[in-house]
Order: C-alpha cells, then sequence, then structure tokens
C-alpha cells in the first residue's frame, strides 16, 4: 500500500519503508530517524526532536498488526517528508499528539474520516526542511546507501543512545534558562530610567523564552520513553497506572513504575530515585531497565532489592532510591511485599476496611541489607494502591495525615482500577511540585476453563 500523495508537488524520492510491529521496530525507527536527518544536514537539536516524536507515536501506536513508516525526499521545496500510516482502527493519543506537534510544528494527523474513500486507517506525516547548501547538491542514493550500510543495535545501546539525547537536550534547555535568569537580574537591577531598555531586551529575547519551552517538553517527551509502554495482562488481575509530571518549572525527576510477568507471579514495582535532576532520571532509567532483568532471573522481592543496591553503588555511587516491589503469587491469593524505605502498599478489601502494609527495608544505595519479603494474604476483589510521593506530599499537612486522607478517598472510591487513579488524581494531583505516580491492581483468582 501507498500512502496518499499530496497534491501539487513532484514525487518524493523514497529513502526507505519499514513495518512496525514490536518495540525493537520502534527502536530501529529511531536509530533511522537520526541517520536520514545527520545525513540531510539538519542540526542535532532537530535530529533529536524528529528521532523523539516518532519514538513517541510509534510506542503510541504500536500494535501487533503492522504500521508503515516511510522516509522519503521532496525536492521542490526541499524538505524530508517522514509519514506513519495503517489500515486498522489505530489512533494516536491526544497526549502524544499534543507533545509531538509542539516539538515539531510541522506534523499532519489525518484520521480516515479525512481522507475520501478511506474507510478506516489513519495517517500522520511529519516534515523537516533541508538546509539549502546540502539540497544544492543532495545525492539520495548517498542517503539510501547510509542507511543500508547502518548495523543493528542492541535495547541497551538503543537505551544509551536515548540516554544521550536527553543529556544533551537538557544542557541545552539549562544552558538557555541560565542565559535567561542572567539577563533579567541585570535588567532587574536596573532603574525606571532604563525601563525602555529593558523592553527592548526582552523582545529580542523572546525566541530564547520559547526555545527554553521547546527543550523542556523535549526532555519530558524522552523521559516518558524510559517507562513501559504497556501494562501486562494477567489472569484475575486488572491493572492501572497514571504518571503526571511535576509542573513545568520544575526539574525532570525519578519517579518510575514497572510490571512484568514472571514464573513467580506478578511482579509490581513503584520507585523514586532521590533527587530532581537529569541525572536522577537517568539513574531511574537504569535501575527500571535493571529489575526487570533482575526480575526475570525469579529472584524473590528482597533479592531484587539487594542486586539493585549493589548495581547503584557500583555505578552510580551517592545516589540513593526507595523502591516498593510487590509479587502477586499465581492465584492472586497471596501477595509477598519488600520495601526500600518507599511509602507503603495500601491493600483495600471488598467489605471496606483498608490498612497499610508497614514493613519496610534501607534506601538503595547504602549498601545495607534487606529484610525478608513479608506474606500478606488478599482476599478475591481486594485493591492494592502504590504511590509515588508527589502525589500526598504538602508543605502544611503532615505525610501521615495526607496517607490517612488518601486511604479514607481510596477506600470511598470506585472499585475499578482506571476509575480509582482518575479521581484519586482529581482530588489530590493538582498543580503537583513532584511527579506523580499511581498503580493500583484490583485481585481476583482467575477464572476456570
Amino acid at each position: 500500500m501507498n500512502p496518499p500523495a499530496p497534491g501539487n508537488r513532484a514525487a518524493p524520492a523514497s529513502l526507505l519503508a519499514t513495518s512496525i510491529r514490536t518495540q525493537q521496530d520502534v527502536f530501529a525507527l529511531r536509530r533511522h530517524a537520526k541517520t536520514v536527518t545527520e545525513a540531510l544536514g539538519l542540526d542535532n537539536r532537530d535530529q533529536v526532536r524528529l528521532a523523539t516524536a516518532l519514538s513517541e507515536l510509534g510506542r503510541d501506536l504500536l500494535r501487533p498488526a503492522a504500521m508503515t513508516a516511510l522516509f522519503s525526499v521532496q525536492q521542490e521545496p526541499a524538505v524530508l517528508r517522514t509519514v506513519l500510516w495503517w489500515d486498522d482502527d489505530r489512533a494516536p493519543s491526544q497526549e502524544s499528539l499534543t507533545a509531538v506537534t509542539r516539538l515539531l510544528p510541522q506534523t499532519r494527523y489525518e484520521p480516515a474520516s479525512a481522507r475520501p474513500g478511506a474507510a478506516s486507517g489513519g495517517r500522520i506525516e511529519i516534515t523537516c526542511p533541508i538546509p539549502a547548501l546540502v539540497a544544492r547538491d543532495l545525492k539520495v542514493e548517498q542517503v539510501r546507501s547510509l542507511l543500508e550500510a547502518a548495523s543493528p543495535a542492541s535495547a541497551f545501546d538503543d537505551l544509551q543512545a536515548q540516554t544521550r539525547d536527553l543529556i544533551a537536550s537538557l544542557q541545552e534547555a539549562h544552558t538557555q534558562r541560565d542565559e535567561l535568569e542572567r539577563l533579567n537580574e541585570e535588567l532587574t537591577e536596573t532603574n525606571a530610567g532604563v525601563m525602555a531598555m529593558y523592553a527592548e531586551l526582552t523582545v529580542e529575547h523572546k525566541d530564547v523564552v520559547e526555545r527554553f519551552s521547546q527543550e523542556h517538553e523535549l526532555a519530558l517527551t524522552l523521559q516518558r520513553t524510559f517507562l513501559p509502554t504497556t501494562l501486562p495482562q494477567t489472569p484475575g488481575a486488572e491493572l492501572a497506572v497514571r504518571y503526571l509530571p511535576a509542573a513545568a518549572t520544575a526539574e525532570i525527576g525519578g519517579d518510575f513504575y514497572e510490571a512484568v510477568t514472571t514464573r513467580q507471579g506478578l511482579l509490581l514495582a513503584v520507585g523514586d530515585v532521590v533527587g530532581h535532576s537529569l541525572q536522577a532520571a537517568v539513574v531511574m532509567g537504569e535501575l527500571r531497565h535493571a529489575l526487570r532483568a533482575y526480575a526475570a532471573q525469579d529472584h524473590p522481592p528482597h533479592t531484587l532489592l539487594q542486586h539493585l543496591d549493589h548495581l547503584l553503588g557500583l555505578h552510580q555511587p551517592g545516589w540513593t532510591a526507595t523502591v516498593c516491589i510487590v509479587l502477586v503469587e499465581p492465584g492472586n491469593t497471596r501477595l509477598h511485599i519488600a520495601n526500600a524505605g518507599h511509602l507503603p502498599p495500601l491493600l483495600l478489601t471488598p467489605d471496606g476496611t483498608h490498612r497499610y502494609l508497614n514493613e519496610h527495608g534501607p534506601l538503595l544505595g547504602l549498601g545495607l541489607p534487606q529484610p525478608p519479603a513479608t506474606v500478606h494474604l488478599v482476599e478475591p476483589g481486594s485493591r492494592l494502591l502504590m504511590i509515588t510521593d508527589g502525589l500526598i506530599e504538602t508543605r502544611d499537612t503532615t505525610l501521615d495525615d495526607r496517607l490517612a486522607l488518601l486511604a479514607a478517598t481510596a477506600a470511598a472510591g470506585p472499585g475499578e482500577p482506571e476509575a480509582l487513579c482518575d479521581e484519586l488524581l482529581d482530588a489530590f494531583g493538582t498543580e503537583p511540585e513532584d511527579d506523580i505516580i499511581i498503580f493500583t491492581a484490583r485481585l481476583n483468582p482467575p477464572r476456570q476453563p
């Protein structure tokens, strides 16, 4: 199938068409975008923006059925056209589409209803101008050769590439922010007699403010790629999660969650790297990917925490993190809990009673032993709630009071996990000063065949 071509243009020269079915295909799409944009002379910021936009859309639209990506060069005007298209009823989320459009305003989404004769499917086109000097001597065959010569990369290589992009974008954003703050300090110290100069400089440096906003949006979008794309389907377990970054003026943080099916049962985790910075987000990504790798070895929860503690001390000395791990046994009747300094999970039973499971071990990164995991029985229909502290911490209320209010609100809330997440976010998540994660599960015995 070929995507609909816009009218009144010369036929574009195709560079690469690729099918997207798996997460690895999304990683490969990101690499292709970096290779093409570098070969076409786009600056590093535009390379990262297109790669990040395609990664975000690829993750959001990923389905077992194939989606196709096409890179092509339009000669008049000289632009790189990237098109994603599909034939089924999938559609991009408003969150992803908004984030991508902020990074690349020349993004255009066409659902089936906007395409004459199309009963289903959709199409997203992103255009990026090619520098005039490159366009003048552009050799399409050379770009194709570069794509063909590019060697495949491992998942770890892809993670490292994303991390490097995240570091570069945040460093640029911080540099621009510091420059803006310096200018504002100088201007604030002037008297009324130079207010005209202040206004003039504010107009002159308006683009600095806009570029900082764009780079911050890029950083948040990249940070979101460190988190899981989907939740596992486990018989008898209904899962829901909400992730809300802090207000735009804050640094990006290190909150994360994980859900993975193992031979020992369903493993759920919520964690928070202590601190708010670019490096905190990088440490978060390393911990989450390490947790998935260790979980595949069927370790009990407290052993997983000890492995993460050793890894943190070895590769990120001086950093600490809190992590709570819950292992739900097959059958969903027992929980194993190990908690390294994190807020306790809340267990809500169908009869309306609730209690915090307050087992605690030391923070990760201190090199201290973790106590064995504790076991709790679970009544059918019980709900489990795990959060990060950004949901409840305030400056004028104690943590115990906020935990009590959270428990009362959750106990009176809906039983369905998605609805409960929404209600808690509405009640506690207004203008957060820190990242927020709400992770809920409703547990019932699996249905017998």
